[in-house]
């Protein structure tokens, strides 16, 4: 596909992405009262840029065009959202799902059923609502729901192993990066229970 193209074809993903936005900032407003209780920590987001997208559309052997772009892939725009702790990340899930006028394409837990690399995530992609002159139509947005610690944990996992070779030592670092993984979420557990109101006595 062409830059013109490219552009022309990203901007109703690009319109999505921010609706979507948006409405977790109203929900992160709105689902506590108190502000120091405000679920979300962060917000990332992105569009896929043209040369990552044709090339996830030929590692699918698919010609890297516009049309099979829009029929293939669906993560061309994501959000990422990091979160101070699971129940949070359910708690936005939940409420999102909700809302009457998203469509949920397809969701995965990887907080309850981790990856076997240790990986933790929510993910899930949502059909978002996108008014024009000629009507509306959806478009796809990915969210990557993580704690601080998952989001800590996926990025030092991505940046120690991305370059090493494979071999008995990257095989070595990948089961200690699995239990720092679970380390990592016995912490966040013990953390989230003290911060819970003690009972009358």
């Amino acid at each position: 596909m062409t830059d013109q193209e490219y552009y022309t074809f990203i901007q109703p993903y690009e319109d999505a992405k921010e609706v979507l936005l948006a409405r977790l900032h109203v929900l992160e407003h709105n689902l506590y009262e108190a502000s120091e209780s405000q679920p979300i920590h962060n917000i990332q987001s992105r569009i896929k840029e043209k040369n990552s997208l044709e090339d996830k559309l030929r590692k699918k052997k698919k010609e890297p065009t516009v049309m099979n772009a829009k029929d293939y892939l669906q993560d061309i725009a994501g959000v990422r959202v990091i979160c101070y702790f699971a129940d949070d990340i359910y708690n936005l899930v939940d409420v999102l799902k909700r809302q009457a006028d998203l469509i949920v394409v397809r969701e995965c837990d990887y907080i309850k059923k981790p990856k076997p690399n240790g990986y933790r995530s929510y993910h899930v992609i949502v059909g978002i609502p996108v008014y024009c002159l000629d009507g509306m139509e959806y478009f796809p947005v990915e969210i990557q729901f993580r704690t601080m610690s998952m989001d800590f944990w996926a990025s030092m996992e991505h940046r120690i192993l991305y370059k090493k070779q494979e071999g008995t030592g990257r095989k070595r670092l990948a089961e200690e990066l699995k239990d720092y993984a679970n380390t990592l979420v016995e912490i966040e557990e013990r953390l989230f229970h003290a911060m819970q109101p003690s009972e009358a006595t």
